[in-house]
């Protein structure tokens, strides 16, 4: 079904200051020198696709958790859920800079708690990323009482992760809450009786992508 909860339009909010900064540079070197100019619009068309947030249609399947990110799936399997001090099915999805790069909820729920931990910026794809990078970490609960964490991870290049909600939140599947600038990961930590729906490999889209259905 659709999202009725999309407010954005098709450019990510926190890309606007970035367009028009490499729309202006790129004017300003087109007019100064072609060949420049013609880099200058490489550029700028990077920052538009870095910064594209297209809608996504939600799957009407109970107990779905969705996918919070683009990207590619490197983790599947059991791990600690160091936020909530479990054993848990671990699921990480890793991002590009090619990807869409707002974040969405994969549950239906309440936030519960929050964590920001500052960090390194080593490479989103390393599993030890989880523990070492900068990250934030929201507790959701379902109305059935399943509790899932779902963790912002900076990257690389990323250098700003940004969260809109705090406890108390209400979120919905497929609703926006967050951004990470530049190549990052997200993991969401769920119940062992959950059962994955996604491989190491898979290419997965934010909302549209099923990762898992819990028990």
């Amino acid at each position: 079904m659709a999202n009725p909860l999309y407010p954005h339009p098709l450019i990510a909010r926190e890309g606007w200051p970035y367009l028009a900064l490499a729309v202006a540079a790129a004017l300003f070197l087109s007019f100064a020198w072609w060949p420049l100019g013609v880099l200058g619009w490489l550029v700028a068309l990077f920052v538009l696709q870095f910064f594209r947030d297209p809608p996504r249609a939600i799957p009407d399947v109970p107990g779905a958790v969705l996918s919070p990110a683009d990207g590619r799936i490197v983790v599947v399997g059991r791990a600690r859920d160091p936020y909530l001090d479990r054993d848990a099915l671990k699921i990480s999805v890793f991002m590009n800079v090619f990807n869409v790069h707002s974040n969405r909820s994969p549950v239906d729920g309440t936030v519960v708690d929050a964590w920001y931990h500052p960090g390194l910026f080593v490479n989103a794809a390393l599993d030890k990323a989880s523990l070492e990078n900068e990250r934030n970490a929201l507790h959701l609960r379902t109305a059935g009482g399943a509790d899932v964490t779902c963790v912002q991870v900076a990257g690389l290049v990323a250098r700003r992760i940004l969260c809109y909600v705090k406890p108390g939140d209400v979120l919905t599947r497929g609703q926006r809450y967050g951004f990470i600038r530049f190549g990052s990961r997200v993991d969401v930590y769920l119940p062992l009786t959950a059962k994955p729906r996604a491989a190491v490999g898979d290419k997965v889209a934010a909302t549209t992508t099923i990762l898992a259905e819990l028990a």
